[in-house]
């Protein structure tokens, strides 16, 4: 086994968590003391540091009640409102909203919201720049619609826009899987995700988690 296999860990009470807790032999804490070393070094630079206190400040917020004892966890905000009080909290003001075509209603929702809260958005659809599927190699059988025109994704010229026009934090919402890897990767401000596309689940991913023992136990099958 790695190494490193977190998912795996079925320790209550875990040294991640507690000075006094334990780990398995594939516990990162344990046997990945100098990379933690280094990522903690980075934690050092101003702005890194204040993003990264300003991120923690915001998941304790996103909970009622926590001076009462015991505590009981009681979230109450979604992911919606999250985004805008970090963005705020960082002083951001101009927001960049990559987007897919499919989900453009919930791209338009989404930027009434933020200019509510007063934000400057710009949005990029995925088909932006029209250019056609067949410049990367996809064959006319390979298309969604064969035999029709198609124009590719492309999250690099979404991103490409976004840093031109200087926004502070780019929002994900629904881009297709790889699409978003490649936005992320181009992408010169910080990003978030606001939606992770799963066509079949309305975009609720865990759905299919949540039910490998039952209605997608077909997913624990190899090749499915």
């Amino acid at each position: 086994m790695s190494q490193t296999a977190c998912a795996k860990c079925a320790i209550t009470d875990k040294i991640c968590r507690t000075p006094e807790g334990k780990g398995p032999d594939y516990c990162p804490t344990l046997h990945h003391t100098g990379t933690v070393e280094r990522a903690n070094a980075e934690y050092a630079k101003p702005e890194i540091r204040e993003f990264a206190r300003l991120a923690s400040v915001q998941e304790a917020e996103c909970y009622a009640g926590r001076d009462v004892k015991p505590y009981v966890s009681h979230p109450t905000k979604p992911r919606v409102q999250e985004i805008c009080e970090f963005a705020h909290k960082m002083g951001y003001t101009k927001l960049g909203l990559a987007f897919c075509g499919g989900l453009h209603e919930e791209a338009l929702s989404l930027t009434r919201v933020l200019e509510s809260q007063g934000f400057e958005v710009v949005s990029v659809v995925c088909k932006a720049g029209r250019t056609p599927k067949e410049a990367i190699g996809v064959k006319d059988d390979e298309k969604i619609r064969i035999g029709e025109f198609e124009s590719m994704c492309s999250p690099i010229a979404q991103a490409m826009i976004l840093n031109e026009e200087g926004t502070d934090l780019n929002i994900i919402l629904g881009l297709c899987v790889g699409h978003d890897s490649l936005f992320m990767r181009y992408s010169k401000a910080f990003c978030t995700v606001a939606v992770a596309k799963d066509r079949v689940l309305a975009h609720n991913p865990c759905a299919a988690l949540y039910t490998t023992g039952s209605y997608y136990a077909r997913m624990l099958r190899k090749g499915f």
